[in-house]
């Protein structure tokens, strides 16, 4: 199968998904990463027909949904139930919008926490749905070792799996080669994303930093699935528009 090329709604903040698909299509992306966030048009309380709109209007523009990312946090501190309940909400906002897999966060406080009861309490969600989840490489988590260890209890990376964020391992001092090697079977979705230098966490277009993203592509050449530009101008709005990060991202794919 190869990459397929997908963008961030991430990286257009406020934007409508029409708008999106449109900047999308116009990279040569196959498909949308859609935030799922209370700012956004795609967020956990959307109704069930504007669900199906939403899909109509991507399956009409020839994109897929490559991914929903959701902001639940499967080891944070705290209750079981309301970890749990969003992640079944997002479960079932993928499956009905055509979603492959959901991307959360760790979100602990240093040790691994609750992380797999909460995630094996939804496995048969997952299972019925036909939707993997991914642990993103990211806050208590960055590296590839470190998240896998939230996953790979289960034994089933095809339900439960990493997201590889280009920027948190390295930054954390893990290169490349060892995410890679420490991902495996594991690795469920890739995104390509660069910083200045790794005291800055501010994004700038793939190439033009500091993330050894050539060594990421050469890791990746054997590897099928998602590759995803997440350009963080939700969190940075004084970013150049989302188009010139996807220029550099297609470059970066297209080699």
């Amino acid at each position: 199968m190869g990459w397929q090329f997908a963008v961030s709604t991430l990286g257009m903040p406020g934007v409508p998904v029409r708008e999106a698909a449109r900047i999308a299509r116009t990279h040569g992306c196959a498909g949308l990463e859609l935030r799922v966030h209370p700012d956004e048009e795609v967020h956990l309380g959307l109704s069930g027909p504007a669900t199906d709109a939403v899909r109509a209007l991507l399956d009409g523009e020839g994109l897929a949904v490559s991914c929903l990312a959701g902001y639940a946090k499967v080891a944070a501190p705290g209750a079981d139930r309301p970890v749990v309940d969003e992640l079944k909400a997002l479960i079932a906002l993928a499956h009905r919008i055509g979603a492959p897999a959901i991307r959360v966060f760790p979100g602990g406080d240093g040790g691994d926490g609750d992380a797999r009861p909460r995630i094996a309490a939804v496995l048969d969600e997952l299972r019925a749905a036909r939707v993997r989840l991914l642990v993103e490489t990211h806050d208590s988590h960055p590296t590839g070792a470190a998240a896998r260890r939230l996953v790979d209890g289960f034994e089933a990376p095809d339900l439960a799996a990493v997201l590889w964020d280009a920027v948190h391992p390295w930054r954390a001092g893990e290169a490349p080669a060892a995410t890679r090697a420490a991902l495996g079977p594991y690795l469920g979705y890739f995104q390509v994303k660069d910083v200045g230098r790794r005291e800055d966490p501010t994004p700038v277009p793939p190439g033009e930093g500091a993330v050894p993203l050539g060594e990421c592509r050469e890791l990746l050449r054997s590897w099928s699935g998602w590759v995803s530009l997440e350009w963080e101008k939700a969190w940075y709005p004084d970013l150049p528009p989302v188009d010139v990060a996807l220029r550099a991202a297609a470059e970066w794919v297209s080699r």
